[in-house]
């Protein structure tokens, strides 16, 4: 097909969630260099990237219909999946707030660390979502999981 990338081929969520996956540390590192013209540079295309990435990489966990297997198995569930599809919108959205806040701000030390721990939260709440997603399918897909002999 014209155009198209190896993340519109078949594996192509695995590959969208490495690629999350390295832009997170990518992000973690560079938050934790100081704030100057060429760093700042640097976290936009950073941000950039997983503002791109992220909505793709959900938009695929919808194929199908989102969590599908966890409601299949626990349809009284339905609420906390509810609860994950929409955070997925909050957490581009509020990517997106704090790339344009990043992009603004250039001169003003203290608007930048904010911007920083910003950030830095916006990261722990990505990565509780997904976490908060993996353990679903887990649970839905291994009930069994942790019941010994």
């Amino acid at each position: 097909m014209a155009g198209s990338t190896p993340f519109e081929s078949p594996g192509a969520l695995k590959r969208y969630t490495e690629y999350e996956y390295l832009l997170l540390g990518d992000l973690r590192d560079l938050l934790e260099e100081p704030v100057d013209r060429q760093n700042r540079r640097w976290l936009l295309a950073v941000v950039d990237a997983l503002l791109q990435t992220l909505p793709a990489e959900f938009e695929l966990r919808e194929e199908g219909g989102y969590l599908s297997e966890v409601l299949d198995e626990y349809p009284n569930w339905y609420s906390q999946v509810e609860h994950l599809r929409a955070e997925q919108t909050d957490l581009c959205e509020r990517l997106r707030d704090l790339r344009g806040r990043l992009a603004a701000h250039s001169e003003l030390d203290s608007v930048r660390n904010m911007l920083r721990i910003e950030l830095r939260d916006w990261m722990k709440r990505l990565i509780a979502h997904n976490r908060h997603e993996s353990r679903l399918l887990h649970t839905a897909i291994n009930p069994e999981v942790g019941t010994g002999d």
